[in-house]
């Protein structure tokens, strides 16, 4: 790979790393560690691709690995870590405690839903994407990844229906 293609490489890397990092966050059920874990792997990935994907869709490339790669770790039982209930507590900077409240919130009841349907969810709904790009990203007809979606978005209703106040 030519100067260039390293340059070009690790300016994309940099401009896309937040998006990436948040996008993994929400696919991982918010578990910060395995996130930056994923986007590394997306990363490597897209390096050795670089020469084939750089002029066309580097980004949509690294999101179908991290998808795909988020899909196998949610299927294995053990990732080398253990959850604790309560994460130790850390002073916020100004009063943010209630965006990072709701955050936190939808972030556990991301956690809670199946992968693939976490996945529609984030893709569909975070991400933006058209629902035959999330059905590519799934490998999954578009009816399966639209159903996907719609049964993330119901749990995460029933999930998160004590804390949504009707409005008017």
């Amino acid at each position: 790979m030519g100067q260039t293609r390293t340059a070009e490489f690790e300016e994309f890397a940099a401009a896309r790393w937040s998006s990436l990092i948040h996008l993994a966050r929400l696919l991982t059920g918010g578990d910060r560690h395995r996130a930056e874990d994923l986007v590394q792997e997306a990363l490597v990935k897209l390096w050795f691709a670089w020469p084939k994907v750089a002029d066309e869709a580097p980004e949509a490339y690294a999101r179908k690995v991290m998808v795909r790669a988020a899909a196998r770790s949610a299927r294995r039982r053990w990732w080398g870590e253990r959850p604790v209930e309560h994460l130790p507590d850390v002073a916020a900077l100004g009063d943010v405690s209630t965006a990072v409240a709701e955050r936190s919130r939808l972030e556990s009841a991301l956690a809670r839903l199946p992968a693939r349907q976490r996945a529609a969810v984030v893709l569909r709904y975070y991400q933006d994407l058209p629902e035959a790009q999330v059905a590519r990203l799934l490998g999954c007809p578009v009816g399966t990844a639209r159903s996907h979606a719609a049964r993330g978005v119901a749990r995460l209703r029933l999930l998160l229906a004590d804390v949504i106040e009707p409005v008017g």
